[in-house]
């Protein structure tokens, strides 16, 4: 067990190390150009939800494509209703890495890593950072094979298997891990991946993992209020339209959790599809949910937080 434990740990690292890596190497090769495309592109809630979504799966970093929206609003560059557009894109995007990890794509992952391991030698910056990302990308989905393969023996663990049953057998116990494992890791997308890895093991429930997906959607909100201490009002707007969002989409779809989860399954047998489409169906509902009413919903934040505090 204590081997298995070992290779679980190493699995983790490796797979957190690379989704550090490829978000790194995008977001280098990318970060002042998006801005720029953030500031150009942004006029309305639609274009910027379309701006939103894309630019989050480039960067592969909801949290990071918030962050800067938070930032474009405190300099000035971008209003506060203008950017929620981008908040609602982002949770979009934030959903392409489950459904693409759930792609036959091992074939490309060695020739993959060779390609980068060697593009770090480059001394052209566009292209180490290529690299990095492609490096990234190997160790994401290397990471989580060998992550699979080392919990299925700690799944029969009897002592493993409690562990697990007593944090997520009532479904707020789930989604509070959600919650916890997103704001630790900073990012919902590797929590849904690494949950996607326990299901494929039968280790927690499909309804449990469900619940954690919903948790790590709000968990991953901290970024946004970490970025908006200190800055404009708007910019705490932002940051707190972000997390109200997330707040209210779990809320809406709470009572109808078990409903949801059979009728995901007959959509796809395969668990760790269910819970990457759980991921999807869960932010593309929340942004639909809003998309219609945004100036609306920022009157509401604007009423909750003023620009100017009534004497």
């Amino acid at each position: 067990m204590i081997s298995h434990l070992l290779l679980a740990f190493f699995s983790l690292s490796a797979f957190l190390s690379g989704l550090w890596a490829l978000r790194y190497g995008l977001r280098q090769l990318a970060s002042k150009r998006v801005e720029d495309l953030l500031e150009k592109l942004v006029r309305t809630p639609t274009r910027g939800i379309f701006t939103g979504t894309i630019v989050t799966a480039l960067m592969q970093s909801s949290a990071a494509v918030t962050a800067i929206a938070v930032g474009l609003v405190s300099s000035g560059s971008l209003t506060f209703r203008s950017a929620l557009g981008i908040v609602l894109g982002a949770n979009v995007g934030s959903t392409v890495t489950p459904q693409m990890m759930q792609l036959n794509l091992r074939w490309l992952v060695y020739p993959t890593l060779v390609v980068g391991l060697l593009g770090l030698l480059s001394r052209e910056r566009k292209w180490r950072f290529s690299a990095l990302a492609a490096v990234g990308f190997s160790a994401v989905y290397l990471g989580l094979e060998t992550l699979e393969n080392a919990l299925a023996p700690l799944s029969k663990s009897p002592y493993f298997a409690e562990l697990l049953r007593n944090s997520t057998f009532h479904l707020e116990g789930a989604i509070l891990c959600g919650i916890l494992a997103s704001t630790l890791l900073q990012s919902s997308t590797a929590t849904t991946l690494v949950t996607m890895a326990l299901v494929h093991d039968s280790s927690i429930s499909l309804t449990s993992a469900i619940a954690i997906v919903l948790g790590a959607n709000i968990g991953t909100c901290l970024t946004s209020v970490i970025a908006s201490i200190g800055q404009s009002r708007a910019a705490v707007q932002v940051a707190l339209f972000h997390v109200l969002l997330n707040i209210f989409g779990v809320l809406a779809i709470w009572p109808w959790i078990h409903p949801f989860s059979r009728w995901l399954v007959r959509l796809d047998h395969h668990p760790e599809q269910v819970v990457a489409n759980a991921h999807t169906l869960f932010n593309v509902f929340s942004t639909l949910l809003v998309w219609p009413f945004t100036r609306t919903y920022a009157r509401f934040i604007e009423r909750l937080l003023p620009n100017q505090m009534n004497s």
